[in-house]
């Protein structure tokens, strides 16, 4: 499955009720495999994001159901990226003309 990369900032909301982050976390992981994504890891970061969140999903219509049912419970905001492993890269690289 195809890998990508979301950087999350905390909103207000989601700052005033930090100590349920944890429980937050659980919860975002169920909701990602009714999706059919899987959470592979959850980084708490310092600097200009908050969290940064490696997820595979099947495609980018699918992962983007579900940053936008995570999002809209109004914690967090998000940017994502694909992110392609070296391999894939290798592959892309090889096909140039």
């Amino acid at each position: 499955m195809p890998t990508y990369i979301s950087l999350l900032k905390f909103t207000d909301q989601g700052v005033k009720s930090i100590k349920e982050s944890p429980a937050r976390m659980e919860k975002a992981k169920a909701v990602a495999k009714s999706f059919g994504c899987d959470i592979k890891s959850l980084h708490v970061t310092m600097g200009a994001y908050d969290v940064v969140g490696v997820f595979e999903a099947p495609n980018e219509e699918t992962l983007a159901k579900f940053v936008l049912a995570v999002g809209s419970v109004g914690n967090v905001k998000s940017e994502t990226m694909r992110a392609f492993s070296e391999e894939e890269f290798r592959k892309v690289v090889a096909s140039l003309p």
